[in-house]
């Protein structure tokens, strides 16, 4: 029998933390042809999504895939992230979460087809151009590496 990552529970788990603390947990992906994510919104080969409740629709949380509904620039899009994809995961506010090791490279920009259909996200941001690195105290970041 193959073992099974334990990533995918650890990013559940961080989402929930967030979630029962009233924060905003924000994913950061690495965008390959396997993520279903507006590519206008892609930078250097990675995208950081708001999946708070208030930002998502159906959102599930799967071993192997994320998926949910997001409003991007007032339309409606289907998003699929392979779990192997999540960089990071960590509350907006803080910046505290977990960051992974991403077995999949990032495409480059030239390899990502952008979608002109999405402008600007609307309120609540689903995407976020200018989102927070997490915050460094002391010198260090409070994100874990897990491998």
């Amino acid at each position: 029998m193959s073992e099974i990552s334990t990533k995918p529970y650890l990013i559940r788990a961080i989402f929930q933390w967030c979630v029962d603390q009233g924060l905003t947990p924000y994913l950061a992906v690495a965008v390959d042809s396997r993520t279903t994510v507006p590519r206008s919104f892609v930078q250097d080969g990675q995208i950081v999504l708001n999946i708070s409740p208030d930002a998502t629709q159906s959102l599930v949380m799967g071993n192997e895939l994320i998926a949910f509904q997001a409003r991007f620039g007032g339309i409606a899009q289907n998003i699929s992230v392979p779990v192997d994809n999540v960089s990071a995961i960590y509350a907006r506010e803080n910046g505290h979460g977990m960051a992974f090791e991403v077995s999949a490279l990032p495409a480059s920009d030239a390899d990502i087809d952008v979608d002109d259909t999405s402008e600007t996200p609307d309120v609540p941001a689903q995407v976020s151009d200018d989102a927070p690195e997490p915050p460094k105290g002391g010198g260090r970041s409070h994100l874990k590496l897990v491998k």
